[in-house]
């Protein structure tokens, strides 16, 4: 864990809520000069705990009306069969995130499609006849309750 001050946790809540701030901006914020601030967000994102910048797209705007939480049990548990599944995983573009868990599924994604034609083609085209996969289940999301990628920064002690 990378040493923060309270000055820091001020710069990262802002930045969290708008990524696109100015050091003067962000100066106003925190109350110190613009000059502190753009060392301090150098540091940080040198030392990766601003691990990058990008625009937040509305997946609803694009075209992009299914969300759906996909379970997936492995056909064998080998480092060679996992390395094939997570190589899989990467060259899907609608899967957005990946998760390894424990309980009774293997991994959930969550893939994001235009349509429930898609999710059928991801599901039954690309996922099950993977040699890797012994058994998916699908879930939609019906209504988004909370999307953030916000941390609980007010939870941080500086030190």
């Amino acid at each position: 864990m990378i040493p923060v001050d309270a000055f820091d946790l001020k710069l990262l809540t802002a930045l969290q809520d708008d990524g696109r701030l100015t050091n003067q901006e962000l100066a106003d914020i925190a109350g110190l000069s613009a000059s502190q601030c753009s060392r301090r967000r150098t540091r940080l994102e040198e030392e990766k705990v601003i691990a990058g910048y990008h625009a937040d797209l509305s997946s609803e705007a694009l075209g992009f009306g299914v969300v759906a939480f996909i379970q997936v049990t492995l056909a064998t548990h080998s480092p060679d069969n996992a390395k094939r599944f997570r190589t899989l995983v990467g060259r899907i573009d609608e899967i957005q995130e990946a998760y390894s868990l424990t309980g009774d599924a293997d991994y959930v994604l969550k893939a994001v499609l235009r349509d429930l034609k898609g999710l059928s083609n991801l599901v039954n085209d690309v996922l099950m006849p993977h040699q890797s996969v012994a058994h998916v289940r699908s879930s939609i999301v019906l209504d988004r309750l909370k999307e953030s990628s916000r941390l609980p920064l007010k939870g941080l002690t500086p030190g």
